[in-house]
């Protein structure tokens, strides 16, 4: 089977490498989705082990479609039959870009159409509608220049639905965000399990959650439930098999380094609630505390955080103001590798310090930079004791 799993914008290379780690080596990225090889066990450990792919596309047609009729019989010409049962709970979710069609109300209509009309004739039920009172299937339609890609989700809820999080506190980052802004920094627990890892502006704890659970080798999906697992024809107990797979790799006897701060103790609060339904809040160290206060005996950390953005005018001044604070004291542990995410304005500017790497990312539909301040190398010290 040919699976897609779409990404974050600017985040292919970072899902590529963890893609490589599990054993898939090709692993092609196009507009916006990677494209791997695999088999129902594979869809399962996909699931389970991936930390910053959005779903797990099973590819099910591509072809050329400018017109409603096009896409009826591009959509009824798929074998649904393999793939659904009359009490399917089928969903569409579509989207087109540059595209002749561009209703996407429409589309769906016209595609749901043609997958009932297949299922009723290749069946022989004798109609046209179904209770749809079985288990959910997402049939998802991308149309990009007139080119349809059609689908069917194997996740169902997004990765980024771990199962930890369920307080709301402020425009929370996504895990997978979360997960793959991790990754591009040099924080690697398994080289040094004791390194550093700090967030002085944790909100509801997601980076530092995220950061012990990638140190504990526990895997993202392993609390969650998915779609494909009650699907007929999906081979019974493949995800028991993954997730036991993924407790077997958990580790229990490290120590990881992790502090998570914020200044509201209602954030705090929400943090070590989340982190204790992650089964991490042994390992990371919280408090309330003021971000411009930041400071450690401890050398060679990495700062990975969110600060606020600042919507409104006045926001901004205000938080034009702290990363000023914020950046001064980050100025004063030279060691330390900084790693910021912020849609701020300028926010160079306002730090105080050329980034030595910036990124533009999205987060929640807003254009973000993602800065990297590296530090002194710890090569330097040993350099001069030899």
């Amino acid at each position: 089977m040919k699976l897609l799993i779409p990404v974050a914008s600017g985040m292919e290379q970072i899902t590529k490498r963890q893609l490589s780690t599990l054993g898939f080596e090709k692993a092609p990225a196009d507009n916006g989705r990677i494209e791997v090889d695999g088999d129902w066990q594979d869809i399962a450990k996909l699931n389970v082990f991936l930390r910053s792919g959005e779903r797990v596309l099973i590819l099910l047609s591509r072809f050329s479609a400018t017109t409603f009729d096009e896409l009826y019989e591009g959509i009824y010409a798929i074998p649904w039959e393999d793939w659904l049962t009359v009490e399917s709970k089928i969903l569409m979710d579509g989207k087109s870009v540059q595209s002749q069609l561009a209703a996407i109300k429409a589309c769906g209509g016209v595609a749901k159409k043609a997958i009932i009309s297949r299922l009723a004739d290749k069946v022989r039920t004798g109609r046209k509608t179904f209770s749809e009172s079985g288990a959910r299937s997402i049939v998802g339609f991308s149309i990009f220049k007139d080119e349809v890609t059609i689908t069917l989700d194997t996740s169902g809820d997004g990765l980024h639905k771990r199962g930890y999080r369920s307080l709301a506190y402020s425009a929370p980052l996504k895990e997978t965000l979360a997960a793959a802004l991790i990754d591009s920094t040099f924080y690697n627990p398994d080289r040094d399990i004791e390194k550093p890892f700090a967030d002085p502006f944790c909100w509801s704890g997601t980076l530092p959650i995220e950061a012990a659970r990638k140190a504990l080798h526990i895997p993202p999906g392993l609390d969650r439930e998915f779609d494909f697992a009650k699907w007929d024809y999906a081979p019974k107990g493949i995800l028991e098999e993954a997730k036991e797979e993924g407790k077997a790799g958990i580790l229990t006897d490290v120590k990881p380094c992790i502090w998570a701060s914020d200044i509201n103790p209602e954030a705090i609060s929400i943090a070590k609630y989340h982190a204790k339904r992650a089964g991490v809040d042994k390992h990371i160290r919280f408090s309330v505390a003021n971000a411009t206060q930041f400071s450690a005996t401890e050398k060679y950390g990495v700062l990975v955080s969110n600060p606020p953005y600042g919507e409104r005018l006045s926001d901004e001044r205000e938080v034009q103001s702290l990363m000023r604070a914020f950046g001064k004291a980050f100025r004063a542990l030279p060691d330390w590798n900084a790693y910021i995410l912020t849609s701020l304005p300028q926010f160079e500017r306002f730090f105080g310090k050329t980034a030595d790497k910036k990124k533009k990312l999205y987060n929640a539909n807003l254009v973000c930079g993602f800065y990297s301040y590296f530090g002194k190398s710890p090569k330097s010290d040993f350099d001069k004791r030899r």
